[in-house]
């Protein structure tokens, strides 16, 4: 079970953008997410009259390690560790470390 989701709230916790809040727009693969304001690079982009795309110089979020995001807690207002729990009838669920509380999402 992934512990990290696309559209999660997430906290940077290392990094260029440290302490930054943003939503998971993306998962690249098993190790790197994509979130929305974090991690931006300026890309220099070809137009294309086909698909109607104009030429220049575009902002385009990057993707970051998930070890350096963290959950957003709303409890604590804090990041946050996230675990796995088995129900009684046999669901897994995420829950935060600091507190126990269900992650809803």
């Amino acid at each position: 079970m992934e512990k990290i989701r696309k559209g999660d709230e997430v906290v940077v916790i290392t990094g260029k953008d440290k302490g930054k809040r943003g939503t998971v727009v993306l998962r690249v693969d098993g190790e790197h997410v994509v979130v929305e304001g974090v991690n931006r690079a300026k890309k220099h982009v070809k137009p294309n009259p086909i698909k109607g795309v104009a030429g220049g110089i575009v902002d385009k979020d990057m993707p970051i390690h998930i070890s350096n995001v963290a959950l957003f807690n709303a409890a604590t207002k804090k990041g946050d560790r996230v675990g796995i729990k088995v129900l009684e009838d046999g669901r897994k669920v995420r829950v935060f470390k600091s507190n126990g509380e269900l992650v809803n999402a």
